[in-house]
């Protein structure tokens, strides 16, 4: 099993910035990421980031998001500039373990953009 705690987030205003922050617990071979699901919308893929520092984005949040991981701490970030009413969703954390694909999740955390 892999726990994931995630804090961070918030209501923020259009342009500003926020840092959400997930720490796993249980297995450091895993693949780390974000997902996100809006009202009334299914729930899409933000950020994934590999041991390597490999990462890749979906296309909205390019040049906005970055994603990290501090390997050491086995903790993944989402730094999220100019941020905008549209990124209002909740937030997840996630992590699939590398030997057998098995996905965890953590338990989510709102973020509101206002405009």
């Amino acid at each position: 099993q892999v726990q994931l705690v995630e804090s961070g987030g918030g209501l923020v205003q259009a342009g500003g910035s926020l840092r959400l922050s997930c720490a796993a617990s249980g297995s450091s071979s895993v693949r780390l990421g974000w997902y996100r699901q809006a009202p009334g919308k299914q729930r899409e893929l933000v950020a994934v980031i590999n041991s390597g520092g490999i990462a890749t984005y979906i296309d909205s949040v390019k040049g906005r998001f970055t994603v990290s991981r501090d390997n050491g701490k086995n903790t993944v970030y989402l730094q999220m500039n100019s941020l905008k009413p549209e990124d209002t969703a909740v937030y997840y954390c996630y992590a699939q373990r590398i030997y057998d694909n098995s996905l965890f999740w953590g338990q989510g955390t709102q973020v509101t953009v206002s405009s």
